[in-house]
This record gives C-alpha cells, sequence and structure tokens, in this order.
C-alpha cells in the first residue's frame, strides 16, 4: 500500500463505499446520490488504522433531539477529518464531539467495516 497523499486516502475512501458498508438498518435508504450516508463509523475505523490519531464522536440532532451519533477522526495537532460530513440534511445537526477509546474488537458493523478496510487497501495499493 502506498499514501502518498491525504487525498490519496480520500479517494479510496469515497470509492469503496457502497450499500453493503453502510449500517444494516439503513441500507435500504442508501443511494449513490449521498454515498456518505451512514458510513461514519466503519470510515471513521478505517481512517483510524491507517492514520492513527483519535476517534471522535458527536450526535446527530434534529429539532433539538438526539436522533443519532455520528464519527469521525482526530489526527495530530487536533486537525479534525470528517469524510462524511455531507450526509448530511440542513435539519440535521452535529453537536459535541468526544473522544471515544477504540473497542478492543469491533462486533457492531464489523463485516461492514472488514469489506470497506479491504477495498480501501486494494485502491490504495494500486496507486
Amino acid at each position: 500500500m502506498t499514501l502518498s497523499s491525504f487525498s490519496d486516502l480520500e479517494q479510496a475512501v469515497r470509492r469503496s463505499w457502497g450499500a453493503d458498508t453502510t449500517t444494516p438498518e439503513h441500507r435500504a435508504q442508501w443511494t449513490r446520490d449521498n454515498p456518505a450516508r451512514d458510513q461514519c463509523g466503519v470510515t471513521a475505523l478505517v481512517v483510524h488504522d491507517l492514520l492513527g490519531g483519535d476517534l471522535m464522536r458527536g450526535e446527530v440532532h434534529v429539532d433539538g433531539e438526539r436522533i443519532d451519533y455520528h464519527w469521525w477522526n482526530r489526527l495530530g495537532m487536533g486537525v479534525e477529518v470528517d469524510l462524511t460530513r455531507e450526509q448530511f440534511g440542513p435539519q440535521e445537526i452535529v453537536v459535541g464531539g468526544e473522544v471515544i477509546v477504540r473497542p478492543a474488537e469491533i462486533v457492531r458493523l464489523r463485516e461492514e467495516y472488514e469489506l470497506l478496510r479491504g477495498r480501501v487497501l486494494a485502491e490504495l495499493s494500486r496507486q
């Protein structure tokens, strides 16, 4: 695998998303028009695998109520990277952000994570 720039990683991730890498309960609503939708958890884990840093989690609010969580990364020197931020509509607001310790074993979304990770690594090896 060659990672010559962050742009390489970002493009590899974006090319690797699919309905099969999103959260199963939202899979039927996934479309190519919004490929980042419900990809945040697995994407943040793959970026963490490759670049380290911290896993971040905030809450997604609509009309002031939490409807979900959102995941992204914080790299060295406090730089935050969120490859799935564009998934949200104007009514969905991400609030807060706390460091989450990576679990020793990925239980939820393990298949989706492994599929995305394998695709991203394959994309990067072609560069």
